[in-house]
This record gives structure tokens, sequence and C-alpha cells, in this order.
């Protein structure tokens, strides 16, 4: 679900270090555009307070104490759909990462991400569209790689010429404006284009769909 322009995102902050919680609540503090609607330390506290708070987004790391972050993605994505779940941590695991996509997850960023940049992934997300760090991005390609058995049809029929460009420019990280831009059609052009994707790939999110995407190309 799309936020609604002049909407405050609201944003639950899920990390197991108190200091890192208390960074991101005044690093978010100075931003006018999302309201914190709390901050929690463990995997169940985070279900929990999705349910009852309903955030746009969860800013989340993947390791918690009590369980993980990615069971706890899933969880909130079955529980709180229209709730938007972005991975913020320290470590570039490669099946962790790739697990992320698959439990649903819009976004996952390194926590050497600066200010500016988790800010634009929360934005982003909020807005219905999902964001990988570009060293996350080349390390998940890196994990497709070693599938040994990639799919190479989709279950509905191939992608088109032209959803085979618009998927390629998805897979390089480019947002549904910059997608029209490259390709010379407008923004509801390019959302046309990947509903269709998403329904013949059987996928209801962006980053799934690049990440089928890129296994059939590896296997052609």
């Amino acid at each position: 679900m799309t936020k609604p322009k002049g909407d405050r995102i609201r944003l639950l902050i899920v990390d197991d270090h108190k200091v890192v919680r208390l960074g991101l609540i005044t690093m978010f503090s100075r931003h006018r555009g999302v309201q914190i609607v709390g901050d929690v330390g463990t995997m169940a506290a985070a279900v929990e307070d999705a349910q009852l708070l309903k955030p746009d987004v969860v800013l989340m790391d993947v390791r918690l104490p009590d369980g993980s972050g990615i069971d706890a993605c899933r969880e909130i994505r079955n529980l709180c759909p229209d709730t938007q779940v972005l991975f913020l941590t320290s470590f570039a695991d490669d099946e962790a990462m790739f697990a992320t996509v698959l439990a649903g997850a819009a976004g996952f960023l390194l926590k050497q991400a600066d200010e500016d940049g988790v800010i634009r992934a929360v934005e982003t997300v909020a807005n219905g569209q999902s964001i990988v760090d570009p060293v996350v991005t080349h390390a998940l390609l890196q994990q497709m790689r070693s599938f040994s058995a990639p799919t190479t049809n989709n279950p509905s029929g191939p992608l088109s010429p032209q959803e085979e460009r618009v998927m390629a420019l998805v897979v390089d990280g480019k947002t549904n404006k910059e997608i029209g831009i490259d390709m010379g059609l407008s923004e509801k052009t390019v959302k046309n284009y990947l509903s269709n994707i998403f329904q013949k790939m059987q996928v209801s999110r962006r980053s799934q769909a690049a990440v089928l995407f890129e296994r059939q190309r590896i296997g052609r």
C-alpha cells in the first residue's frame, strides 16, 4: 500500500542494542516526515507492537536475542500486510539477506549507510517500493549464482522483451521513475508493467521478482 502524500510515516524500531535504538530515534527526530511509534529489542516485542501500533515501516535488525528478525518479518507480514519491513544490520550475510527477500522484506541496508540513505530507504519502502543496499545487491547476486537448479520458466508464461527490460533495470536498483526515464515511459506505465510481471511470476514484492528474474537470466 502506498503512503498518502503528507502523512507522517509511522516507524517501529527493533534492535537489541538500546544505544542503536536511541541513535536512530535521535536521527529520525530531526526528520518531520517520520513519527517514531515505538522501539523494542526482541522478536516477541516486535511482533506484538507491530500488531498493536500498526506502523507503516518496521526498521529491524536480523539478529535478535529471542529469535530471528527474519522470522519476525514473516510473522509481521502475515499479521500486518500493510506494514513494510526494512532490515538494518551490521552483517552482510548472504544466506540471511536472501532469506529476508523470501520472508517478504521490502529492503535490506547495512548500518554503514549514511543518515540520508537510511531516511530515503524508510521513505521508499513506506511508499510500497523495495530498496537494497548496493553491497547487499552484489552479495544477493553471488548467492543466486550458487544455486544448482535455477528456475527458467514463469508459471503464467514468459516475460515479454519489454518486461525483461523493465526487470533488468529493477535488478540494477532503479526506481519506477528512473526506469520510466530510461525507457521513455510514464511512471504509471512502469507500475502497470511491474503489476503484470508480479502476476506472471506469482510474487508480491519487487525484491522477490528481482531474485527470480536474475535466477532465470543465470540459467539461460
